[in-house]
């Protein structure tokens, strides 16, 4: 009976292994930025949680600890698989699968290696080498970081589920304090050791912080911002209440630190007259700043929705139409659903345009194939990946699948262009916070060999495809203009980079915003100057 068990459990082991080298043979780490990949972990996640009860059965009077860590995440993950898609979209629960499989399967493994389980041990750890690393863990946390900031979220709102999902315990507070401490991002340190402080103090217990850790961290937060009042003020708490006052190294900070406060304030007060002026300067310069709105400020305000410069008289001027594109053969009677989304430069929507069955196709061929998504460097000239692009891509040739073919044609019947000599169709997933920051489709003059190899000229038009539709976040924003695009299954925009010059159109300067609930899929499809030259004339002005 034990070899016939034994058998059985190395069987199971093997088909384990093959899953899983089947699995990453076509995809690398960077889970965070595709959530299409990262719903290949909850499945793994819930099938280990399989494998250990059937371990719990075997060992049951020894593991009652691991029985009840085995009943939540069976909770979890059967509600989870049920929609992975959107229980992913969730970036409290796409974070917390990352410090899941990364963090804590570790430290069950070494409380299970105190037991006789080699079984399950082996099977752990021959997965454990395909689970999320610490780059996905640091990634996710700062995605939720960067949605916090993009849409204003309080920290409180986050932790406490007040956003539709999970919560966040202390230590996962702490975590995305360490984090954010990791990389000297002390304005965030300040939030998250706060958030966890204030879940201590309201009595909720913690299996890894204790408060006098917590505060350690939130006093040298506020001091690397400059604030060293307020250091000592936050300090005084660890000090002064009976929480732990033989605590060495934040006793030997606070005596530093007063000291630094009492020079400070020396030299103030010595050179008070004398910096009177320089700071009413100082402050007109702040204030001159405050008053400018950077690139980046616009960006996250059209995000939340505010900013958008399209005034009641220019939406009038806005219209939906149904379109045949002088009177195509395949418009004529079935003519398309057109939407003014912006008046100059010409942003247009296409309803309906692209059926469900097709676009499951798209994703269901480009999901093993997706990798991480890359941007030009415009000093090599070459791919490469970026912090502010958090997606997956793939890229589809007409020639792999009739149904990507059958899409290729409907933007050249649609938008009248040739797209011969197009790029082929890219497919992005956004992952956890997803995004890509204000960029241009076209290359600039600073950039003259940004499309050389492909030799069909510059990126005249794009063409995007909305497959998935986003319930909160992931709006193509366009920051020069003002506008705002919020994506919609079924449908695609379509714009001109170029003017009929050949010169660029600096106002199609576009971003994605980051993806706050949902999981967005897209499709686009880069329109090349060669081929048009009938089909879009240059005008008789060279300001045209």
């Amino acid at each position: 009976c034990v070899w016939s068990q034994l058998w059985c459990m190395m069987a199971l082991c093997g088909w384990w292994l093959i899953h899983f080298l089947v699995f990453t043979s076509c995809s690398a780490h960077d889970f965070f930025t595709s959530i299409g990949h990262m719903t290949d972990l909850l499945f793994t996640e819930k099938d280990l949680v399989t494998s250990l009860k059937d371990y719990i059965r075997a060992e049951e009077s020894k593991l009652e600890q691991i029985k009840k860590w085995a009943d939540k995440l069976d909770v979890l993950s059967a509600a989870a698989t049920q929609d992975p898609e959107g229980f992913l979209g969730h970036p409290v629960n796409a974070f917390k699968l990352m410090k899941r499989l990364n963090t804590e399967w570790g430290e069950l493994e070494s409380l299970v290696l105190t037991d006789v389980s080699d079984v399950f041990i082996s099977n752990l750890t021959i997965q454990r080498q395909y689970f999320p690393n610490d780059d996905d863990q640091t990634g996710a946390a700062k995605a939720l970081m960067r949605l916090q900031d993009t849409y204003q979220l309080d920290t409180n709102a986050i932790s406490t589920g007040e956003l539709p999902g999970l919560t966040l315990t202390v230590d996962d507070c702490y975590d995305l304090g360490k984090v954010a401490y990791s990389e000297a991002d002390y304005y965030h340190t300040e939030l998250w050791m706060a958030q966890a402080l204030r879940q201590l103090d309201q009595g909720e217990p913690s299996r890894a912080v204790d408060a006098v850790t917590v505060l350690d961290y939130l006093s040298y937060s506020v001091y690397q911002q400059g604030e060293l009042e307020r250091y000592l003020q936050t300090g005084a708490l660890l000090f002064f209440c009976p929480l732990d006052p033989t605590h060495q190294r934040a006793n030997g900070n606070l005596k530093y630190f007063e000291y630094q406060l009492a020079k400070q304030k020396k030299v103030e007060k010595v050179e008070k007259v004398e910096e009177k002026e320089e700071e009413t300067k100082v402050r007109q310069r702040r204030e001159s700043k405050d008053d400018y709105l950077t690139e980046r400020k616009k960006y996250e305000q059209l995000c939340r929705g505010q900013g958008i410069k399209l005034t009641p008289r220019r939406q009038s001027r806005l219209f939906c139409r149904y379109y045949d594109n002088n009177r195509h053969p395949r418009y004529v009677i079935g003519p398309v659903k057109q939407e003014d989304e912006w008046d100059s430069p010409h942003i247009v929507r296409y309803h309906n345009i692209v059926s469900e069955k097709d676009m499951e196709k798209v994703k269901e061929l480009a999901k093993p194939r997706l990798r991480r998504a890359t941007v030009h460097d415009p000093q090599t000239g070459k791919l490469t990946t970026a912090h502010y692009r958090v997606s997956k891509s793939a890229w589809l040739g007409a020639y792999e699948h009739p149904v990507v073919d059958k899409i290729n044609q409907l933007i050249e019947d649609v938008t009248g262009l040739n797209v011969k000599t197009a790029e082929d169709l890219q497919v992005a997933n956004y992952g956890l916070g997803g995004q890509y920051e204000p960029h241009f489709d076209f290359g600039r003059k600073d950039e003259p060999d940004a499309f050389e190899e492909l030799g069909t000229g510059n990126r005249i038009a794009t063409w995007l495809l909305y497959m998935t539709d986003v319930q909160a976040g992931g709006a193509t924003v366009f920051t020069d203009i003002g506008a705002a695009v919020k994506p919609k299954k079924g449908t695609a925009v379509f714009w001109y980079n170029l003017y009929p010059s050949g010169e660029g159109d600096y106002r199609t300067r576009h971003a994605a915003c980051p993806v706050l609930l949902g999981n967005k899929w897209v499709s686009n499809k880069w329109i090349h100057e060669r081929g048009q030259e009938f089909r879009r004339r240059c005008g008789l002005n060279e300001t045209d």
